[in-house]
């Protein structure tokens, strides 16, 4: 499990609870906040121009988990850098926004667990959980991780209490969430007369182990590389390096020890009044330490050895390593079990296979009693009849005995028809022999004859499923034919309307083609009529200059300038003037003489009135 699917695992709960109505989807403002809080416990520069780009307001509405990846993957987890960050704090982080909707618990109980080992085992579960989604833990991590919990509080753990947890119907087999493993550890079943203190302290020292990475941690007497002297050292061994603090409690760190691959373990004699001493040997030093006991320092020994070995393999973390190990071996007895459920339901068959074949054999065997009792009577028959020819035999001949003693005289012809009846006798020999034969064939016959009942009976039975079948198909074919009949019959009427429909739409058409050429006569017309008009109105604008007094000799003519203007109306109609819209040669022409003509009015009218002013009429 590397860096991004460990982030993944924290910023999948972050996500989920900022989804308050369970739709899949958060809006874009609570998304913008969450990715301007990742960025900054990732310690990676902020990219305002693309986060405001990403989560812009429009239209497109709340972002779903795969449309937020896509940002999250590239402004995000590709600019991750292992070391520059703390993990603890993303979890926090996370663990903040989650715990606020679904960690909601009693507080005045004294089962509950504080909110510090809460979120502990909150990451403990995520690191333990399989790489799905949503997130569950299989039951036997669930029991791995309680039996750690266990050992810490130096207790035994119950397997009956967890087997009957699992049992219950809420609880799904294939495994659990955050929520129900952290409710079952505030029901108090398994810390249970424990001091909270003692249950807090073994959850941090798992939390360390396989979070954290530390495989051992303790006290351990070290020899100085320059004054030599021996002083007390709190060791806190990690697969990459080997650190020494100067307390428990890890604040002041006095140095660190790298490990690789030219790294290795020995253990010392005593001396110097320290016993069970051994040495961690580097290329550039050599540093001794001392144990408590022989047990510390076998376990201080075979947890370095672990630690180099990792380091040797390329691994970062012995738990991880320990994880994939146990799902390689529930895979394999996940295997092992489906093989075993094939192999039993495949001698089930065989079972059902072979009770079928005894069911079938007593069948035979029934037939093959039937069929020796038919050639048993068969076989009485035929010596019945072969009896009766023995007697008759033996009548005949006693008759001929009687009859060669009674007629001496008539020997020769007696003996001629005993050798008649003697070739009778072979034929009748014969005769039987060949009846037994017959027999054997009608035994055969019958039996051949019986199995092809059984077999005519089969084809009976299949030739009746397929005459049903057929009848299925031909009333399907029946339905299909009246089905496509009324179809058609739609399809007929469907015409019928949409043809009675086009000849009224053609009638339509011709009446307004009719009307049509009635408003262009009645244009003509009147354009006509609009001609004649002008024609008068210019007649009679002459007529009226001529009647005009003339001037009077002595009298000054005056300026055109100087007189009011003096005007006949015309008598024009605004209405005439038509326009058609057919646009034909012929009413072009008519329409620019009206135009022509408007302008000779329009002259005649300035004309007159710049020759005729104001006059005084006597």
């Amino acid at each position: 499990m590397d860096l991004r699917s460990e982030l993944l695992k924290s910023i999948w709960y972050g996500f989920t609870a900022l989804d308050l109505e369970k739709s899949g989807k958060v809006s874009k403002s609570q998304l913008k906040v969450l990715s301007h809080n990742l960025c900054t416990v990732l310690c990676i520069p902020h990219d305002p121009v693309a986060l405001e780009e990403h989560f812009r307001d429009d239209d497109d509405g709340p972002v779903s988990s795969q449309g937020y990846m896509p940002y999250l993957n590239k402004y995000i987890l590709d600019k991750v850098i292992e070391g520059s960050f703390i993990k603890e704090n993303v979890d926090e982080l996370c663990w903040t926004l989650t715990a606020k909707k679904n960690y909601q618990t009693d507080k005045t109980s004294c089962t509950v667990l504080p909110e510090k080992d809460a979120f502990r085992l909150w990451c403990l579960f995520n690191f333990l959980s399989e790489d799905k989604y949503p997130l569950v833990m299989v039951p036997d991590e669930v029991e791995y991780l309680l039996k750690k919990i266990c050992m810490g509080m130096s207790i035994e753990f119950n397997c009956v209490e967890l087997e009957d947890f699992f049992s219950q119907d809420s609880v799904q087999q294939s495994g659990i969430t955050v929520w129900v493993f952290l409710e079952m550890m505030n029901s108090g079943k398994l810390t249970k007369g424990i001091d909270k203190s003692i249950t807090s302290m073994a959850i941090e020292e798992v939390y360390r182990e396989i979070v954290g990475d530390v495989l051992k941690e303790g006290y351990l007497w070290k020899k100085g590389q320059l004054r030599r002297n021996w002083k007390e050292r709190w060791f806190t061994l990690r697969p990459s390096k080997l650190s020494y603090y100067t307390g428990e409690d890890r604040k002041d760190c006095q140095g660190n020890i790298d490990l690789d691959g030219n790294c290795c373990v020995e253990v010392l004699p005593d001396r110097d009044g320290k016993r069970c001493m051994f040495c961690l040997k580097t290329l550039s030093k050599t540093y001794e330490m001392s144990a408590s006991d022989t047990k510390q320092r076998q376990e201080w020994t075979t947890a370095i050895q672990t630690a180099i070995r990792l380091h040797v393999e390329g691994k970062t973390s012995l738990h991880k390593d320990l994880k994939l190990k146990r799902r390689e071996t529930r895979e394999q007895r996940d295997k092992r079990q489906q093989s075993k459920e094939e192999e039993l339901q495949r001698l089930r068959a065989l079972q059902e296979e072979r009770e079928r074949k005894l069911v079938e054999l007593d069948l035979l065997k029934e037939a093959q009693k039937q069929a020796q009792a038919l050639m048993a009577q068969d076989e009485q028959r035929r010596r019945q009849q072969h009896e009766q020819l023995q007697r008759a035999l033996e009548v005949q001949l006693q008759e001929a005995e009687e009859a060669r003693v009674s007629m001496q005289a008539e020997m020769v012809l007696k003996e001629e028809e005993a050798e008649r009846q003697k070739k009778r006798i072979v034929e009748l020999e014969e005769m039987q022999k060949r009846l037994e034969e017959a027999l054997q064939l009608e035994i055969k016959a019958r039996l051949d004859e019986e199995a092809f009942r059984y077999a005519q009976a089969g084809l009976l039975a299949e030739e009746e499923e397929k005459m049903k079948a057929l009848m299925c198909l031909q009333e399907e074919q029946e339905e299909y034919i009246l089905k496509t009949q009324r179809e058609k019959q739609e399809l007929k009427q469907e015409m019928e309307s949409k043809s009675r429909s086009l000849d009224e739409a053609q009638r339509q058409l011709e009446e307004v083609r009719a009307n049509r050429h009635r408003v262009d006569q009645d244009v003509v017309a009147a354009q006509r009529k609009l001609r004649q008009a002008s024609t008068n109105v210019k007649h009679w604008n002459v007529q009226m200059n001529r009647l005009m007094r003339p001037i009077g000799p002595g009298e000054k003519r005056p300026s055109g300038n100087s007189f009011s203007s003096f005007q006949i109306p015309t008598q024009r109609d605004p209405g005439l003037r038509l326009r058609r819209r057919s646009g034909s040669e012929d009413q072009d022409e008519e329409s620019k003489e009206n135009v022509d003509n408007s302008a000779g009015c329009d002259l005649e009218k300035r004309h007159s009135h710049t020759s005729n002013g104001d006059m005084d009429i006597p």
